[in-house]
């Protein structure tokens, strides 16, 4: 391979390079660890969600204990959080219209069908948002007993939304068979 073509090759990689395990991504800190619930989390992985070369966000993914699959991952009891922090300017009406489209591509009619009250629901907390500026904090956090809380910077939007089905559904934006990103998912799954 040509040295132009390789350094060429290799400033794509990077540019559209989504691997992190921990600390810094796209200029975004994620702690090591946090705390929800009274439980102490870790981040499990870390990564950049891009769109046709554009940084859209930063995502860190924390749960009780590391976990390199989803299958482990869903088998930890106790609270989790996805983290999210935009990158550029977003109307809430395109970042639910995504996060619904993978909710959609990740499950069967049949069980999205059975989601569909709470993911209207989730849908309507974020479009009350109306926009999402750089450097928007998101939080998805699961709370076992109470449901899923979406919060923006530190205001929670909505009500929770209960069933472990739907948190469940939500991981598998990132983590199920149709990613949105699948480098993005094995960065979240501390593979890279």
């Amino acid at each position: 391979m040509k040295p132009f073509l390789r350094t060429a090759l290799l400033a794509i990689a990077m540019l559209t390079g989504h691997a992190a395990h921990a600390g810094d991504i796209a200029g975004v800190h994620f702690d090591e660890r946090t705390s929800l619930a009274n439980s102490e989390l870790q981040l499990n992985g870390g990564g950049l969600r891009t769109r046709f070369m554009l940084k859209i966000y930063a995502i860190g993914l924390y749960s009780p204990k590391k976990a390199d699959n989803l299958e482990a991952l869903l088998a930890q009891a106790g609270p989790r959080r996805i983290q999210i922090v935009t990158l550029r300017e977003l109307t809430a009406e395109q970042f639910a219209d995504g996060l619904v489209e993978g909710l959609r591509r990740n499950h069967t009619e049949a069980e999205y069908a059975r989601l569909q009250a709470r993911i209207d629901e989730f849908r309507a907390a974020l479009l009350s948002l109306r926009n999402a500026a750089p450097n928007t904090v998101i939080r998805l956090e699961w709370l076992p007993g109470s449901g899923t809380r979406l919060l923006v910077g530190n205001e929670q939007r909505g009500r929770d939304i209960p069933g472990e089905d739907f948190q469940r559904g939500l991981l598998r934006i990132w983590l199920g068979d149709k990613p949105v990103d699948s480098d993005l998912r094995s960065s979240l799954l501390g593979r890279n």
